[in-house]
């Protein structure tokens, strides 16, 4: 992974020491509640319902096992010993005290961390394919061109005050798993039809109030152009953009209302005058790209024949493998799923003692890395196969090896009213209920992939609009209620989810879920997912059942 050099080293420690200053100023009264806001809110700091709330940037959900130490004490010194796994890969800290945020940030710059632009309109932390570099589906790996992203959107003078927040996503596999088709600008690595490989661009999605799905304004853009064409897009965002109205203040919009060709023309005249300026030389990638290399396998690893003695002999363990295991690159190796979604945890939660204890099994068994994933999971992406079983013994002990990846259980969940102040309603106890009425392993492995996702307000922070069944918190004169959505995608065949009707009161949800999934089970065809189904037979069949009552 990549380290810091002395200039990031500097950055980050001058940033603390600044931020240090701002807060000690506002705490005597020097600085007023908005003046403080902008302040804080460049530094990752949010002010929530019962506490401050502080976003640790995870670039491209990367992590090694000294940093995840560092997230563990910090979760046992400034919190309630636990931190939370968010849908853009990056930590969240809901209680630490305000006087306390820059000591967090003076330890996080110890381990080459941060929380800079994890807030405010600026361009946020880049997200990336959790399985990049490893998976078998890969054209090119993403992490290298994530990283020089990175250092280009980080304090960029031009682009602090944007309109409204940006994001970018990066996949460079032929299966999305970065949910490109939803961010702001969404990059795909591709071939073309000289066999060379560059960026497919998109832009203008976004979810939220408004969810969009993101066009492609470029299909082909050579690797050396790659900042200058972001650089073009922002800029132009960043001058047409809408800053009389935040809900109408997203590129999205701007897309949608300028039209893609219209802005497309922006951009190309806009790149036109900068391209030469910014260019990525070879030597600048190749550089990066060693940041990155693969780390020393065992040419040997697939040669070792117990993981099928383990398979037939124990079923628990053979489950876990079927559904937290995935393909590697790598004969003899598989990559592991940590299931942050066992039923009796917040989806997404992890304590300080599982970080310590994956630090640990990192080191032995994964090179010494952990990711995080935009499902509220995370990732060993190096474990050969002779090791699984033990793993999966350690992982158990700790929790972490609930057999759920992928399927209705594996709930992609924001913390809504127990924690957020733009909550309209909750959603950690609505995910305790669904849990607790889906008990049974083996219909949950039955009903396959299918992936719900529930979020407290239209802000979508769980990504609601695109989940196969997305749940979506309203407020109705004091009351929570939830709108339920079906048939929503953030894979390949990207798609927002349509309503299935009038929300429900919040006693109602748990049942209108077990409905959808009954519903599925008798209208399914042999071998058909959820997501087939609901677009073979509509949205009647579900409708008339959830609400037949009604």
């Amino acid at each position: 992974m990549y380290q810091y050099n002395d200039t990031d080293q500097t950055l980050i420690e001058e940033r603390v020491a600044q931020f240090r200053g701002q807060t000690e100023r506002f705490l005597k009264g020097e600085l007023s509640e908005d003046q403080f806001r902008a302040l804080r809110l460049m530094n990752g700091l949010y002010i929530q319902t019962h506490a401050p709330m502080l976003r640790v940037a995870v670039p491209y959900g990367l992590l090694s096992s000294k940093q995840v130490r560092m997230l563990a004490h910090i979760a046992r010194k400034y919190d309630k010993n636990y931190c939370h796994v968010s849908t853009r890969q990056n930590i969240q800290y809901n209680w630490p005290k305000l006087e306390t945020v820059p000591d967090i940030l003076a330890d996080l710059a110890s381990v080459q961390m941060h929380a800079i632009q994890t807030s405010g309109n600026c361009m946020r932390n880049t997200t990336s394919d959790h399985l990049a570099g490893v998976c078998v589906d890969e054209i090119e790996d993403p992490r290298p061109y994530c990283e020089i992203i990175r250092q280009w959107t980080i304090l960029h003078p031009e682009f602090a005050y944007l309109p409204r927040k940006f994001k970018i996503a990066v996949s460079g596999a032929t299966h999305d798993r970065a949910a490109t088709q939803v961010h702001d600008i969404g990059l795909h690595l591709v071939k073309n039809d000289k066999g060379e490989i560059g960026f497919e661009v998109l832009v203008g999605g976004g979810l939220g109030r408004t969810p969009i799905i993101g066009q492609v304004i470029r299909p082909f853009l050579e690797k050396k152009h790659l900042l200058s064409y972001l650089e073009a897009i922002v800029r132009i965002y960043n001058l047409f953009g809408r800053r009389d109205n935040k809900y109408k203040a997203r590129i999205k919009i701007l897309v949608k209302e300028t039209g893609l060709a219209a802005f497309s023309q922006l951009v190309e005249q806009e790149w036109q005058l900068i391209k030469s300026d910014l260019e990525l030389s070879a030597d600048r990638i190749d550089a990066m790209k060693a940041q990155f290399t693969p780390p020393p396998y065992d040419l040997s690893a697939a040669n070792d024949n117990s993981l099928d003695k383990h398979l037939q002999g124990d079923p628990a363990f053979a489950s876990w493998f079927k559904h937290n295991t995935a393909d590697h690159k790598a004969p003899g190796y598989r990559v592991v799923f940590l299931s942050l979604k066992a039923p009796d945890s917040p989806p997404g939660d992890i304590t300080d003692a599982q970080l310590d204890a994956l630090a640990d099994l990192a080191d032995q068994y994964s090179f010494g890395e952990i990711r995080t994933t935009h499902r509220q999971n995370m990732v060993f992406a190096d474990i050969k196969q002779s090791e699984l079983y033990p793993l999966w013994q350690k992982l158990d002990a700790l929790k972490l090896a609930t057999p759920n990846i992928g399927t209705v259980t594996d709930m992609i969940c924001c913390p809504g009213l127990d924690f957020c102040s733009l909550a309209n309603a909750g959603s950690i106890g609505v995910a305790k209920e669904i849990n607790q009425a889906l008990d049974d392993m083996d219909y949950i492995h039955d009903i396959g992939d299918l992936k719900i996702n529930m979020s407290g307000c239209m802000n979508g922070c769980a990504h609601q609009s695109v989940g196969h069944i997305g749940i979506l918190g309203v407020d109705k004169k004091g009351t929570e209620w939830y709108q339920l959505t079906l048939g929503g995608s953030s894979d390949n065949e990207a798609a927002i989810g349509e309503r299935l009707g009038p929300s429900l009161a919040k006693d109602e949800v748990t049942k209108a879920v077990n409905t959808i999934l009954d519903v599925y089970v008798k209208q399914r065809l042999s071998g058909e997912s959820f997501l087939d189904t609901v677009k073979r037979v509509g949205l009647t069949p579900f409708k008339e059942q959830v609400y037949a009552d009604h």
